[in-house]
């Protein structure tokens, strides 16, 4: 889009013979719009790389995931809120099912956030539709990290299970807030702009 330059003022003859000069709106290329989009895909595929470094050391770690799940879900040493309006369970299976569900998101997470950091790198070049449209992966991926760490993690083990009453249950609620907030703003400065 061009936008003119301010009308000559009045009287100046010479100037109004001239037509109104035009200048880009914004940039669409040079090192700073393409450093840009670098920034934008390197952000999308850390998200990705975030998520399946937590799943891989979830499952070298599947013994003690289970037990964290089990421990959280039992409601054991809750002593500031020792009751529930929900449920708590020892249920072994149940704590599988949740660590589970954890590990799918997480593997999700990491899938659409690599893809999305390579659509977006191998659109750097592109037209601003054709790095917009390459965006889709890398919004998904940021959507489940916050499905993920704010719905399972500080929705349903912080509020749901009351996981803040215990050190283990702080430390992974305090952890999931960040990784949600790092995906939820790499979200937006991803998606913001009509690049």
């Amino acid at each position: 889009m061009l936008l003119p330059y301010a009308k000559p003022p009045p009287g100046d003859a010479d100037r109004a013979l001239l037509p109104p000069r035009s200048v880009p709106a914004r940039s669409r290329t040079g090192e700073g719009f393409y450093m840009v989009r670098l920034l934008k895909s390197a952000l999308v595929l850390f998200i990705g790389l975030h998520a399946l470094f937590y799943a891989l050391q979830n499952i070298a770690n599947i013994d003690a995931a289970h037990g964290a799940l089990a421990y959280v879900l039992s409601g054991a040493d809750h002593a500031a809120y020792p009751a529930t309006m929900f449920f708590k369970t020892g249920n072994p299976l149940l704590a599988w099912a949740a660590l589970a569900v954890v590990l799918a998101g997480e593997l999700a997470v990491a899938f659409f956030g690599i893809k999305g950091g390579w659509d977006l790198f191998a659109a750097r070049s592109g037209t601003a539709e054709e790095f917009h449209a390459a965006k889709r992966s890398g919004v998904i991926a940021a959507g489940l990290a916050l499905l993920v760490w704010f719905g399972f993690f500080m929705s349903f083990g912080a509020a749901f299970f009351q996981m803040w009453q215990t050190p283990l249950g702080t430390g992974s609620m305090e952890g999931a807030f960040m990784y949600a907030m790092a995906s939820a703003i790499t979200m937006l400065f991803v998606s913001a702009t009509d690049d």
